[in-house]
């Protein structure tokens, strides 16, 4: 496909990725481009650090364990997952366990709907 312009300014977008299988969790931005081939087709390019990356809403995998299984969420929703399984500075020092990503979304989520 030659590019003959592009049909709208490249957008920026960041998601966060879960792993619903091995519990990882990570986050990404995107620099997203539209652009009109010879024939006046429109197309997306998607792009990581400056190289073409695949569309992270089509077949995305894990970066741990190549799982398919993936929840894919606005950003910040990983580092917001993550602090709340921190503990507190004013509660009792408890043995804490070491828990799956998902877990800790799941947690998060019910939390907030409640």
């Amino acid at each position: 496909m030659t590019e003959i312009a592009r049909a709208v300014p490249a957008v920026h977008e960041s998601y966060s990725f879960a792993c619903m299988h091995c519990g990882h969790g990570w986050e990404q931005s995107y620099v997203i481009e539209h652009h009109l081939d010879a024939q006046g087709h429109e197309f997306v390019t998607y792009l990581t650090d400056g190289r073409r990356v695949p569309s992270p809403l089509s077949r995305p995998q894990c970066l741990n364990c190549d799982s398919r299984v993936l929840r894919i969420m606005r950003a910040g929703q990983v580092a917001l997952a993550l602090n709340a399984d921190r503990p507190r500075p004013a509660r009792a020092a408890v043995p804490r366990q070491r828990r799956h990503l998902s877990d800790l979304l799941h947690a998060a989520f019910h939390r907030r709907a409640g």
